[in-house]
């Protein structure tokens, strides 16, 4: 390869990771990562300051503008919308283990949905990925006052509804494959005291397959949904406790066939929120990514059976 190769595909997990939280989508993220190596293959990089803040400037505008097209598109989205579960399957890279596992959580890309395309570039740039304020200046094409501005604003707006407890992942997959064990087996009374009183239940069929327009409220009602679907497929279902989105998270499998990948927020003691990705076109890297698994780890002992 060349060196104008070498450079982009150096630079590829960071813009990769900036397109992926600006859109919650890894196709839309790919192909405005393509479209920023296609403009970069015009560019003379000669005349170029900085290789990187120019890459990182192209893919922030590009995914801007996607992400604009995409509100649009989501505004008429049957039932609930949720970003596209990242399956983890390979070590991090040196450049993806600077990134912080808590600012990819789908509970994360929920809460960015509420910025507006310029916000939540600039909260990205400079609170995920530490561009100060003239670097998102530059991405932007604005002035730095303008972009303290979006990130200030884009803090308030979420401040109140980041998580408020840290929870180790130890703590996480005890919780998981208790709640994934309660699940297969049928135990109510176990499975229910896992919930939260005001528990939710999140999930996005995509209008291709039943999922709930409204979350699910109520720590009762989410673990009678959960028995039911035991009793509806005895002996079919098992789960997979893998990694989700850099945390811990569960995939539920129905009759050897992928139906849902599922993350769980939590308290350190409870499940106080739940997101049920069960669109298939959602869920077809993640099958995808599971069969290169499976002809390497054969016998990796993630699973949840019955």
């Amino acid at each position: 390869m060349n060196d104008t190769t070498n450079t982009f595909n150096r630079l590829r997990p960071r813009l990769q990771g900036i397109a992926y939280r600006m859109l919650g989508s890894s196709a839309e993220a790919e192909e405005v990562v393509q479209d920023a190596w296609l403009r970069w293959h015009e560019a003379d990089p000669a005349s170029l300051d900085s290789t990187e803040a120019w890459l990182v400037s192209i893919t922030t505008r590009l995914a801007i503008d996607r992400l604009r097209t995409a509100k649009v598109q989501r505004a008429h989205y049957v039932g609930t919308w949720l970003p596209e579960p990242l399956l983890s399957d390979s070590p991090a890279s040196p450049e993806q283990m600077l990134e912080r596992a808590d600012d990819v959580s789908v509970a994360f890309l929920m809460l960015l949905e509420r910025l507006a395309p310029e916000a939540r570039a600039a909260y990205l740039l400079h609170e995920v990925f530490d561009a100060d304020y003239g670097e998102v200046a530059e991405a932007l094409g604005k002035t730095e006052v303008a972009c303290r501005q979006l990130v200030h604003r884009a803090k308030g707006q979420l401040k109140d509804e980041r998580p408020r407890y840290t929870i180790a992942h130890e703590t996480q997959l005890r919780l998981l494959q208790g709640f994934a064990d309660a699940a297969v087996r049928g135990e109510f009374a176990a499975f229910k005291t896992m919930l939260a009183d005001d528990a939710q239940l999140i999930s996005d069929g995509g209008g291709k397959v039943p999922s709930f327009r409204v979350p699910l409220v109520g720590g009762q009602r989410i673990a009678q949904l959960y028995l039911a679907t035991r009793l509806r497929y005895p002996n079919l279902m098992r789960f997979e406790v893998v990694m989700l989105n850099g945390q811990w998270g569960l995939l539920r499998f129905i009759n050897g066939a992928l139906e849902s990948a599922q993350t769980l927020e939590t308290n350190g003691e409870r499940i106080v929120r739940i997101h049920v990705q069960r669109n298939p076109d959602k869920l077809a890297r993640i099958t995808k990514a599971l069969g290169r698994l499976e002809s390497v780890y054969p016998n990796h002992d993630s699973k949840v059976k019955p």
